[in-house]
């Protein structure tokens, strides 16, 4: 199965992904990133951070299903996990999701919301981003939020919408959901 996680910035995807990596065997989509590493980020277990003439390469070389630009950087996927008959569980932006069911019939998407938006907030200044790149992505986060919380037709595109209160429930809510589609 592949699994999508989607959601706002700071909302718990990388987190919950993780989880499920240790509760059900999950594996976790590579991103590629042809951005900076964040501190605390690896590469090959973080996501896969190339240049984009490294891109460029295995585009050439037909091994990239998806690739995209936002947040000023490029993104892909290699063709190789994302139509992988194992589970792999990986974040989408929002605004990918018709893409992604044209290209991936059968994936599972969930949309995670913040009970509170600004423990969203905290979890994002944890980044230790520059003030201005902060403040950017507070603004996209907000803009993002209220998007979906006003757009029915895009609440309806997921196939379930769940609510992260950053404890243990709500981590076990959410595992027990995934486990619960797999079990179908």
């Amino acid at each position: 199965m592949l699994l999508a996680f989607s959601g706002i910035t700071g909302v718990g995807k990388s987190y919950l992904s993780e989880q499920l990596s240790k509760k059900l065997n999950f594996k976790k989509v590579h991103t590629i990133r042809t951005r900076k590493m964040r501190p605390g980020e690896i590469n090959g277990k973080t996501g896969y951070f190339l240049t984009e003439e490294e891109l460029e390469e295995l585009k050439r070389q037909d091994k990239i299903i998806y690739c995209f630009k936002i947040f000023g950087g490029t993104y892909a996927y290699l063709k190789e996990e994302i139509l992988s008959n194992d589970n792999y569980v990986f974040e989408m932006h929002y605004t990918m999701i018709k893409d992604w069911k044209i290209l991936t019939p059968n994936i599972k998407t969930i949309y995670i919301l913040p009970t509170d938006i600004n423990m969203a907030i905290e979890k994002l200044k944890e980044r230790n981003l520059s003030n201005e790149k902060e403040e950017e992505r507070i603004e996209e986060l907000k803009e993002q939020y209220n998007n979906f919380i006003n757009d029915e037709k895009l609440q309806k595109s997921f196939d379930y919408i769940v609510y992260n209160n950053y404890d243990e429930q709500s981590k076990n809510k959410i595992i027990s959901l995934v486990k619960n589609i797999l079990d179908k």
